[in-house]
């Protein structure tokens, strides 16, 4: 769970939303955009993007890529167990009694608002719906992670 320290932050700002440091605007409502890249850049048949889903009258959806025992997301790579408890940790450090469901996503739906759409709760923003292309931006990302672990 991120929550960003940068002064007058406002998420519905383009300008302050895309200016944030890489590690928190991928932690801050562009882990699906680093997801996809992920997995276009690693994908293997056992991995799959996981929403976790707070439950209603919660914030803090977040979507990571789990393999094997192993998960990632703007952290770098992390075996899943932990990087589920971590979240789960700081969510309900910030929000007392929060929980999440752990569902599993088609990829299709991580750069499509249209088909994120179709699944309940959840609303994803396209790549270029960002101030820019999110996407040559996590890619570039990416390049500060080896090749992923337990494949």
């Amino acid at each position: 769970m991120y929550q960003p320290r940068t002064k007058n932050y406002c998420k519905s700002d383009p300008a302050k939303r895309w200016n944030l440091p890489d590690r928190v605007f991928f932690a801050c409502g562009a882990c699906h955009i680093l997801a996809h890249a992920f997995l276009d850049r690693h994908t293997t048949r056992t991995m799959q993007p996981l929403w976790l889903r707070p439950f209603e009258g919660y914030t803090g959806s977040h979507i990571i890529v789990i393999w094997n025992e192993w998960a990632f997301d703007y952290h770098g790579y992390s075996k899943r167990t932990d990087l589920i408890a971590h979240y789960f940790k700081r969510a309900r450090q910030r929000w007392p009694g929060w929980n999440a469901e752990l569902t599993l996503l088609p990829r299709n739906v991580l750069i499509s608002e249209q088909k994120s759409k179709e699944i309940k709760g959840l609303w994803l923003r396209e790549p270029d719906q960002f101030l820019h292309n999110a996407l040559p931006r996590a890619e570039r990302y990416l390049d500060r992670f080896g090749p992923p672990p337990g494949i």
